[in-house]
């Protein structure tokens, strides 16, 4: 066989390594439009005399991004299961650098009334197409890569991503937090828009040096590439679905923990630059616990961990809340990382492997990100809903922990219905329990279109 037509080898690390930069292209912008959102754009796109209005309708335009997530889910998914995983995640990267970076340029009210934040949601809703394909992409082509046993460790490494992300994006922007106002609101607030440019040149390079994932690449040499994705998702893996998006709940903590929370502890008298320098470390520690949570259920199984994460998760970020009421930086240290460090971990070293290995190959990639897109968002609106109900006094974090505690406890329950897929062949992932191995035959309505036998749930 001549080299151009070598069937692609697997290669977990390279794979895991560009899951990794796009998942940190993707936290970054989550993490600087978050902290932009809450500290910058209710002041200089959304003036007015209600200061709590303007924060509201500032973090309602980051909810706006999950919004706009489930239809980039959609159309990217659909060509992801049918042009190949490779093409769509170098489009996402190309796509959400873009959103950034003119994010960074966009006039304020001041200059342009309220053609400011009609640009400024636009940008939002490119971000969340984009976002909306990322990590299932990503979560796709690292599985499709990854020998059996070790799926979880390397699909892990979406969401490493998502610290080293994170951790980038408080590089760049506590320094121009601690600015003085008029610097900041000025064009301090820019840089960090404009810096994503960098991370997106370093991922495309490393995405554009991939191959094809070698499971993709035989679903289309032997002609199963589904027309409609989308409908064979809804046909015969509704059940899948619907128990991803509730497991999806759970991504609400993250929202609550590094957008939600900084507000919360400004209005209580935490130094926005103290409380972003806290969230940043928790993250940044979720690092190491990340591929320890996914080596942990390549070993143990995926629900065990999971239901760890579910359970921690709503006890601890009551204790988080409670902390930051109390205004000692300590305290809110420590909880923060029993919160995001450990059993947060136990959920986002989970999930990329996790719900990928519901679906089979042919729509794996619009499964994922439908599913998952459609719990997230939730954890989009969670901080617009936290400010709601948020009441005063002391105690007034009560609701929001509460609200957070549903959110987990619905998604222990709904990772309680999935199927344990640690140890599955990866040609048998998707298939229910007592399917037979994947039969190509001639549809007898369409002969020229092969399909595919038992891949219901």
């Amino acid at each position: 066989m001549p080299p151009s037509e070598a069937k692609p080898e697997m290669n977990p690390r390279r794979a895991s390594i560009a899951a990794l930069l796009g998942g940190a292209l993707e936290y970054y912008d989550f993490f600087v439009y978050g902290a932009a959102a809450a500290l910058v754009f209710n002041v200089l796109f959304f003036p007015g005399g209600n200061p709590t209005v303007a924060l509201i309708a500032s973090l309602a335009t980051f909810a706006v991004g999950y919004v706009a997530r489930p239809v980039g889910a959609v159309v990217m998914g659909h060509f992801g299961d049918r042009l190949g995983r490779k093409r769509v995640m170098l489009a996402t990267v190309v796509l959400m650098g873009v959103a950034s970076f003119v994010i960074g340029c966009l006039p304020t009210y001041e200059q342009v009334g309220i053609l400011a934040p009609v640009l400024l949601v636009a940008m939002r809703v490119l971000q969340g197409f984009s976002a909306g394909a990322e990590s299932a992409g990503a979560s796709t082509l690292t599985v499709e890569h990854s020998p059996v046993g070790r799926r979880g460790f390397f699909t892990s490494f979406v969401m490493v991503g998502y610290a080293v992300g994170c951790s980038l994006a408080t590089v760049v922007f506590v320094p121009v937090s601690l600015l003085p106002d008029d610097a900041l609101y000025s064009w301090g607030w820019r840089i960090p828009f404009w810096f994503s440019a960098v991370v997106v040149a370093v991922t495309y390079y490393v995405r554009n040096h991939l191959d094809e994932t070698p499971t993709f690449t035989e679903v289309k040499e032997e002609s199963v590439v589904r027309k409609l994705p989308l409908g064979d998702v809804f046909k015969f893996h509704w059940r899948s679905v619907i128990r991803v998006a509730g497991a999806s709940l759970m991504a609400s903590v993250q929202t609550l923990f590094a957008v939600f929370s900084l507000s919360y502890a400004t209005s209580v008298g935490v130094e926005h630059s103290v409380m972003l320098t806290v969230i940043s470390v928790a993250i940044a520690l979720s690092m190491f616990t990340i591929p320890a949570a996914g080596y942990l259920s390549d070993i143990i199984g995926r629900k065990p961990t999971m239901l760890i994460a579910s359970v921690g998760c709503a006890v601890s970020l009551a204790g988080y809340l409670w902390a930051i009421s109390t205004t000692n930086i300590l305290l809110i240290s420590v909880t923060a990382f029993v919160n995001m460090s450990l059993f947060f971990s136990c959920y986002n070293g989970v999930w990329t492997s996790f719900f990928a290995e519901q679906f089979p190959a042919t729509v794996r990639f619009t499964g994922m990100a439908v599913s998952n897109q459609l719990g997230n968002l939730l954890a989009g609106f969670s901080p617009m809903v936290a400010a709601l109900i948020l009441l005063p006094g002391a105690a007034g974090w009560l609701p929001v922990a509460i609200f957070g505690a549903v959110a987990c406890g619905i998604a222990g329950v709904a990772v309680l219905g999935l199927r344990e897929t640690a140890k599955t062949p990866t040609d048998l992932l998707g298939l229910s329990a007592d399917a037979e191995p994947v039969a190509v035959v001639a549809d007898a309505e369409q002969p020229d279109t092969p399909r595919v036998l038992q891949t219901q749930s």
